[in-house]
């Protein structure tokens, strides 16, 4: 279906809700989402009864939990028993936020929802470390060949690392600098779970070695944490007299299931997915004012950007360092990405979303807020980085 960009059926997103990254073990899952979901309502001028429509993004921390969501426990809790037409989960892992704007949006474009509200909260930091360890070393790894080896997230991570360091020619210090260049970020981020402390590339590469080349300090901390958005049309955002931010291109690309099938480690499929998200928006990366990336590893940022055509080949993780930070010329996952901000399981891309979507609303904190936010680059990856998903969001016409 094409949509006529600021036509009434355009699907635009108009409110987030965040809360606090962490630790936080007397804060339920319910209770998590619920919070995220209001806060989300508020900031876009509604109130509960305006949602028809409620959309998941799953956790991974309690299989019993996330049933209870598919089952509707969302929609009796914020009232909406016999109003609300549809609840229901999307899950590709990292990238499951860019699909379920790609859902969520067809539904609104086709007029079968009015108001969308996305839900997604996690109890990674507080879940029992062992049994999260088993699920990283078990889920998308294939048991016929990679888990009897011992493969897990980590590794994955690290064998993405190595390639990307070998054919880009950088540095274990060139690695580091993208996890200092994030925490700048995060420390300006009341959300974040460690924007309480500065980090330096000598106390990245001082870190315990993990699997190497990554060091403790280059691999994603489990956090606990949530966000929510709510999305509608540009007719009823014009309606209402909101502000919203438009999808302006979407591509992605599938890759592989299998890492070890994947032929190349330190490409993936970025290029191909940025290909037909730039084609679909009549812009590229030159026109884009900032970006939200999936940051799981230090590499998989390096990738994606070269991917997407945000710097030279090979540059990558050197570009992050000096060009992305606060007052750098593309700021660059402003809210301290999975690194620092804090690891949300399938919702780490999600927030990163949310993220883009608040910068250019103009809702950040004021410390944090970007001057130019015209355009923006989302990407997510899923899994085993089976997927390579890109979303190009612009300010939408207000009249």
């Amino acid at each position: 279906m094409h949509i006529v960009p600021g036509a009434d059926n355009d699907p635009v997103f108009v409110g987030v809700g965040e809360i606090k990254s962490g630790k936080f073990p007397d804060r339920t899952h319910v209770q998590a989402l619920t919070q995220v979901g209001v806060r989300a309502l508020k900031d876009a001028g509604m109130k509960p009864a305006d949602i028809d429509t409620v959309l998941l993004i799953p956790n991974l921390h309690s299989f019993d939990e996330q049933a209870d969501l598919i089952f509707s426990r969302m929609v009796e809790e914020l009232g909406l028993n016999k109003h609300a037409k549809a609840n229901f989960m999307v899950h590709s892992g990292g990238s499951t936020s860019d699909n379920a704007v790609r859902v969520a949006s067809g539904l609104l474009s086709a007029g079968h929802a009015k108001n969308v509200l996305v839900l997604q909260a996690e109890l990674w930091g507080s879940a029992d470390l062992a049994q999260m360890i088993t699920m990283l070393s078990w889920n998308g790894i294939p048991k016929q060949w990679e888990r009897p080896v011992g493969l897990h997230f980590n590794a994955i991570g690290a064998l993405i690392q190595q390639r990307y360091m070998v054919d880009s020619g950088s540095s274990p210090e060139d690695m580091a600098g993208v996890c200092v260049s994030l925490r700048k970020w995060a420390q300006l981020n009341p959300n974040a779970m460690f924007g309480h402390k500065p980090l330096t590339v000598e106390q990245v590469l001082a870190s315990k070695m993990i699997s190497d080349p990554l060091r403790a300090l280059e691999c994603p901390p489990l956090a606990d944490g949530g966000v929510g958005f709510v999305m509608t049309t540009a007719g009823e955002a014009k309606r209402r007299g909101i502000p919203g931010v438009r999808i302006a291109g979407s591509g992605g690309c599938v890759s592989h299931y299998s890492i070890g099938q994947e032929t190349e480690l330190s490409v993936l499929g970025w290029k191909i997915a940025a290909e037909r998200a730039y084609e679909q928006s009549g812009w590229g990366p030159e026109d884009a004012d900032f970006g939200e990336i999936y940051d799981s590893y230090a590499a998989v940022t390096a990738i994606a950007a070269e991917g997407m055509g945000l710097c030279k080949p090979g540059e990558g993780a050197r570009w992050i360092l000096q060009s992305t930070g606060p007052g750098g010329e593309f700021p660059l996952n402003t809210n301290g990405g999975l690194l620092s901000a804090g690891h949300t399981g399938v919702g780490g891309g999600t927030a990163l979303l949310a993220e883009g979507i608040r910068q250019m609303l103009g809702r950040a904190e004021s410390e944090r807020q970007i001057e130019k936010v015209d355009r923006c680059i989302v990407g997510g990856s899923g899994g085993s980085y089976m997927d390579s998903q890109v979303l190009l969001l612009e300010k939408a016409a207000t009249r």
